[in-house]
Order: structure tokens, then sequence, then C-alpha cells
């Protein structure tokens, strides 16, 4: 046996799956950002809201990692590879990489606008996987684009008087 390819024929043109794959890898590269991101203000929050956030920001990174593994498996279901270096995700993602420790306000604005940001890059595939009929990817980004405007939301929230 070698490393012959078998075709793949799930009811998906090539060109379907090739766009919705490359879709889900920015996604995923999104969704790991985010995930980094809310885990590092997890670890590194302080204050007098500490208590609170470090449990809410355990809360979302720990949902976050679960849909990581969706997301990559849904891009491998339609037959490409995953991204998942660094260096992959740095590319594909639209959220930047906050250095330094943010106060915890601030932690809570950059995870609104990550969190705002992922949910974008989810929607914008929507019209590409309901023109393919991709009902198991339409699925997946309606679950996600469920889970990041409320947590935004619920973030948001934090913020206002």
């Amino acid at each position: 046996m070698g490393d012959k390819a078998i075709k793949i024929d799930i009811g998906l043109s090539d060109e379907s799956r090739a766009t919705i794959a490359a879709g889900l890898s920015g996604l995923l590269a999104d969704s790991y950002t985010l995930y980094l991101m809310t885990h590092n203000f997890h670890w590194n929050v302080k204050g007098p809201m500490f208590n609170s956030l470090h449990q809410m920001f355990m809360t979302q990174y720990t949902e976050q990692w679960a849909a990581l593994d969706q997301i990559a498996e849904r891009i491998r279901a339609l037959g490409y590879p995953a991204p998942g270096t660094y260096a992959q995700f740095v590319k594909l993602a639209t959220i930047k990489e906050i250095e330094g420790v943010p106060n915890a306000l601030d932690m809570v604005r950059h995870l609104v606008a990550a969190q705002e940001a992922t949910a974008r890059t989810a929607r914008k595939l929507l019209p590409v996987v309901d023109e393919a009929d991709d009902q198991p990817t339409a699925d997946l980004l309606t679950q996600r684009l469920d889970v990041h405007e409320k947590t935004a939301w619920m973030l948001r929230s934090l913020l206002e008087e």
C-alpha cells in the first residue's frame, strides 16, 4: 500500500470541498488564536474581578478547546489537512496576538474583539457552504456563531455600566 489518495465522493464538488476547507482553516486559526488568548488571560488576570474572570475565562477556553477538534475534523472529512502550527495559524488568523499583560478590563475588551472576529470569520463562510449544500459544515458554523456571539455579549456586559 502506498500513499495513493482515495477519491472522495460525498456529494460536494472538489472545488467546493477545497473552498470550504480553506475557509474552515481560517476559522480554525482564529479559534486557536482566541483559545490561546483566553487561556493566557486566565493565567494572568489580576485585580478585584480576579475570581470571576479567572473562572469565566476557564469556561470559555475549555469550550474553545473542544471546538478546535470539531473544526479540524471537519476539514479532514472534506479531504484536506488541518493547519496545526503556530506559523500556519499566524498566517491564516484575522486576530492578532496581544503583547504583554493587559489589565483585566482590557483583557475583556480584547476578548470581545476576538470573539466577534471569530464570528465574522464563521459567518463569511456560510454563503459558500449554503451554495454547496454542505449541511454538516453549516451546522458547525451555526453552532460556533451561537457560542461566539453569546460569549461576546457576556463579555461586553462586563464593560457596561
